[in-house]
């Protein structure tokens, strides 16, 4: 096993303990971290010209802002769930036009969105 293997091994394996013992706050918060994370390496590849690596982490920023979408209690969270609903639709599909047209400005506006709604849920008293 090579030294990346070994580091990617490790951090997978790090990150699932931190999720076992995570409060549902926490789980969130990993979630946007792992969005962000994303749609860094996303715009790296798209930067070196990795369209396959480019291809696969923008669809695991569109798995993580559509898991965060599907958490969304509509019902109990009212204007702001509503709200939010569509900021991450809205997201959904300016990371689809990033992939479809291998433009960098989508994803630079959709990470400043994501850290901006990270930051008012670090906010959040726990």
């Amino acid at each position: 096993m090579n030294a990346m293997a070994a580091l990617r091994q490790y951090q997978t394996v790090n990150t699932q303990a931190q999720a076992v013992d995570a409060s549902p706050h926490r789980l969130i918060q990993m979630l946007m971290e792992g969005g962000l994370s994303r749609l860094a390496q996303a715009k790296g590849a798209m930067e070196r010209q990795n369209y396959p690596l480019k291809g696969e982490l923008i669809g695991k920023a569109i798995g993580i802002i559509g898991g965060l979408r599907s958490g969304l209690d509509i019902a109990q969270g009212g204007e702001l769930a509503q709200n939010l609903d569509s900021l991450y639709d809205y997201m959904i599909r300016r990371l689809s036009e990033a992939n479809l047209n291998n433009t960098l400005q989508p994803l630079d506006e959709v990470a400043v969105l994501l850290r901006d709604v990270k930051s008012g849920w670090d906010a959040i008293a726990q």
